[in-house]
């Protein structure tokens, strides 16, 4: 399956931080702000989800919501919410599903080191759960401040 621009957007159910499953259709007239990162506790994937909190009120009066997903375990997600006081959901995609039905599960290479992992990536979901923007290969820095004008652009 291809995620598209104006299509529906893939539909999952995986475990959130709390334990609950959580599937994309139990957003369904809200916006969704999808966004996948590789490890919690790292410096730009705090970065990042610390500009999300920061702009978490702003998204909620928008009618939107935020959602993380990595491959992280569903207790390293808990110590990266208390640590950071993160107010959204974060998935435990450990089997990466999720990840790979969005197409950011990518052939990676640090340090000349080859692995799988996760391509930084945040996806736009409207109210009827299509996908309408996405951004691959993100950088952190003025991310989430344009992701926010993206979906006041879209309107409640």
């Amino acid at each position: 399956m291809t995620v598209r621009i104006g299509e529906k957007a893939p539909d999952f159910r995986v475990c959130d931080h709390r334990g609950g499953m959580v599937s994309l259709a139990d957003f369904k007239g809200k916006h969704v702000v999808l966004y996948f990162y590789p490890k919690d506790m790292t410096p730009g994937c705090t970065t990042e989800a610390c500009d999300f909190r920061d702009q978490h009120e702003q998204f909620e009066q928008l009618n939107a919501v935020i959602i993380g997903v990595s491959p992280d375990p569903v207790d390293r997600h808990v110590k990266f919410i208390e640590k950071h006081g993160l107010p959204f959901i974060l998935l435990a995609d450990d089997q990466h599903e999720v990840a790979e039905l969005y197409e950011v599960w990518k052939l990676k290479k640090n340090f000349g080191k080859e692995y799988m992992g996760i391509e930084r990536s945040t996806f736009l979901i409207d109210k009827e759960g299509v996908l309408v923007k996405e951004w691959r290969k993100v950088k952190v820095k003025g991310h989430v401040e344009e992701a926010l004008e993206y979906v006041r652009s879209l309107g409640e």
